[in-house]
């Protein structure tokens, strides 16, 4: 197939199933851990790489051109969880999120379209989440950099669509991962307001991430999108119920709709 595939935050999860999946159809699979020496048993390479250092960024781009001579597709994956009451999670840590989850995809997708545009072609597929659709209680920060990741994704598609490069979003529901394990939480402060509904949807969170779909759909989703003359914008993978949010949100009355998570939620 000759195409070179580059995927971050491909040491686990989503990101590794997409790596193996892309490996097995016979691509040239280069994927990106913080700390690769760390990861055992990867079928595909891995390179050194932290989203939140423009840097090391720049640094495994180019490693993998050096070796392989293109990046042909980019799956920017890498992302962590973050919940909590907005009024009690710690300023630092949304920080991290929007760099980690925002900012960090951004500086990923600027140190790979130059040669992208040089070869006139190249596809990104930008992970971002169902909850970037709305905002979800206890994960409105996380819901808000992903969101972000989506606008900022369409935008971007209109910019370098004369160049030959496509970029489209893959918005995942719930899947069985390592991101509960991953996500920072936010403490349930004994005697806060929130204590009781925020450790009652806390621990409903993390159920629903256990019990969540097979990664291998996201990569099937993604090989998909890539064998696609010409791809949507954006593209959701998960449960009927998850998807069938999105439709809700955009048929009812933001109020109605309010409700409804907030009954889901019982708040």
């Amino acid at each position: 197939m000759g195409k070179t595939i580059f995927i971050t935050g491909a040491s686990s999860g989503i990101g590794k199933a997409i790596g193996e999946f892309l490996h097995q159809k016979g691509y040239t699979v280069y994927g990106t851990s913080r700390n690769p020496e760390k990861v055992s048993g990867s079928v595909f390479p891995l390179v050194a790489l932290d989203v939140r250092n423009a840097a090391s960024i720049r640094a495994a781009v180019a490693e993998v051109i050096s070796k392989t001579g293109t990046i042909d597709v980019l799956v920017n994956n890498a992302g962590v969880g973050i919940t909590g009451p907005l009024e009690e999670i710690p300023a630092e840590e949304i920080k991290n999120n929007f760099e980690t989850n925002l900012f960090g995809p951004i500086e990923v997708m600027k140190a790979v379209l130059p040669h992208m545009r040089r070869q006139k072609s190249g596809l990104i597929i930008n992970v971002t989440s169902i909850a970037g659709y709305m905002g979800l209680p206890y994960r409105s920060v996380y819901s808000a950099s992903k969101g972000a990741l989506e606008l900022i994704s369409e935008a971007l598609r209109m910019e370098v669509k004369s160049f030959g490069i496509t970029i489209t979003t893959v918005a995942p529901g719930d899947f069985a991962t390592n991101i509960a394990a991953g996500r920072y939480h936010a403490p349930v402060i004994k005697g806060s307001p929130y204590e009781t509904v925020y450790g009652n949807t806390l621990n409903e969170m993390n159920t629903h991430v256990d019990a969540g779909s097979d990664p291998r759909q996201m990569a099937e989703a993604v090989y998909a999108i890539m064998k696609t003359p010409n791809p949507n914008v954006h593209y959701k993978v998960g449960a009927f119920m998850q998807k069938f949010s999105i439709v809700l949100k955009r048929a009812l009355p933001d109020k109605v709709y309010e409700k409804l998570l907030m009954n889901h939620y019982k708040l």
